[in-house]
């Protein structure tokens, strides 16, 4: 007991974690220390896609490892990481990409890849001040420096100010502002997510993304889609932007891309890659052989289109029970894609996760007042049936 007092007690205090501390999982379900099973419907935010104890992870991650070659730096070249790139390219509207290791750092350097892309064009005749940032109010994008200026959380970022200059807000639907910010003098870029996850599961219309499109293609600014949550086949295609029918110029990638381990991924046109030049920009994890070769075996199961026929099966069924749920209770909107829902209730969502969690399912919240459920891709039909009667059982 006083190790386990000791360890907890020298980790940093950035979360408040719940009660439980788990030992073990399997399929959808986790196993706490005193022996009770919770079905989760978080999938540690959107990460393991696969659920708990896969197999074919877990095959993936020993002939990685019997090679002996876990880490090289990208000073060299490795198989699963080139491979893993031409499987991304292959499913996506992309030429190139560069790997990095979490979510906030792809959202980084898709930032600094924008500001040399409009830097080059100011070379060859544009604006010396093409540099902004244009993000959506309610986004999050990440924790650090610019990413987190770009996310429109003021309590998140008062602390450590100042941040990275030259980023604006506009608000999602608002064309007519949008208009009067996006500028071919200063706009480097627009990042938006498809669906907004911390924001409150807030799906942007194709109408007002293609707005985007024409806004962004006019002033010579890039596109970004932050697909950190919403992509590899969340929405039950590969890529959110498949909904919206928008080619984005870059899209940001990570949570469920290596199974759990860390990775973040930057996608690009060539037209973005071509103003990159060695020395730009780096990183010493990124793209690793072990991590790779675990993604390669998430990305090859995820992108099979009959798997992702079966999570847009799932979804429907998840968004059939919520709204039921939500015609026989107090809950003012259920909204999302494929399976990434929320649940806005008139009330805080806090003492509802929390007493979900006591009949042994797991949510999470998203904003004070949405209740966010990101399950496994893998879901089965009874397991999606059981965490419906519980939450209805809670919200009643």
């Amino acid at each position: 007991m006083t190790t386990q007092v000791a360890t907890q007690n020298s980790l940093l205090g950035v979360y408040r974690p719940a009660a439980p501390v788990f030992v073990s999982g399997s399929g959808r379900h986790l196993v706490a220390r005193d022996g009770r099973t919770y079905l989760d419907f978080t999938s540690g935010i959107g990460v393991n896609a696969l659920g708990y104890a896969d197999a074919g992870i877990a095959a993936a991650m020993q002939t990685a490892i019997e090679t002996g070659v876990v880490h090289t730096s990208n000073l060299f070249r490795t198989e699963p990481c080139v491979d893993l790139a031409g499987l991304l390219t292959s499913h996506s509207f992309a030429q190139r990409v560069f790997f990095c290791n979490s979510g906030a750092e792809a959202n980084e350097a898709a930032f600094k890849f924008a500001r040399k892309y409009a830097r080059s064009s100011a070379e060859a005749g544009g604006e010396a001040e093409k540099h902004e940032i244009v993000a959506l109010r309610g986004a999050f994008h990440g924790r650090l420096f610019g990413a987190l200026a770009a996310t429109d959380r003021p309590s998140m970022q008062q602390p450590f100010e100042p941040l990275m200059p030259g980023v604006q807000f506009i608000t999602p639907g608002d064309v007519a502002e949008a208009a009067a910010v996006i500028s071919a003098a200063k706009t480097a870029a627009v990042i938006v997510e498809p669906i907004q996850g911390e924001g409150g599961i807030q799906p942007l219309s194709a109408e007002y993304v293609a707005k985007l499109r024409e806004l962004t293609d006019a002033a010579g600014a890039l596109l970004i889609f932050d697909e950190v949550q919403c992509g590899l086949g969340r929405t039950g295609r590969l890529f959110a932007y498949e909904w919206l029918g928008v080619v984005p110029d870059m899209v940001t990638l990570a949570k469920p891309l290596a199974g759990g381990l860390p990775m973040g991924a930057v996608l690009m046109t060539e037209a973005v890659a071509s103003v990159m030049v060695p020395g730009d920009h780096a990183t010493t994890f990124g793209g690793g052989p072990f991590v790779s070769a675990v993604a390669l075996e998430v990305v090859s199961r995820i992108s099979d289109p009959s798997f992702l026929a079966e999570v847009r099966a799932r979804g429907h069924q998840l968004e059939t029970g919520l709204r039921e749920i939500a015609s026989k209770r107090a809950i003012k909107e259920v909204r999302g894609v494929g399976l990434m829902w929320g649940m806005e209730l008139d009330q805080p969502a806090a003492p509802v996760v929390a007493a979900a969690m006591e009949n042994g399912l797991l949510v999470i919240s998203a904003g004070e007042r949405v209740l966010r459920l990101l399950p496994a891709l893998n879901i089965e039909p009874g397991e999606i049936a059981e965490g419906l009667s519980i939450l209805e059982e809670v919200l009643s």
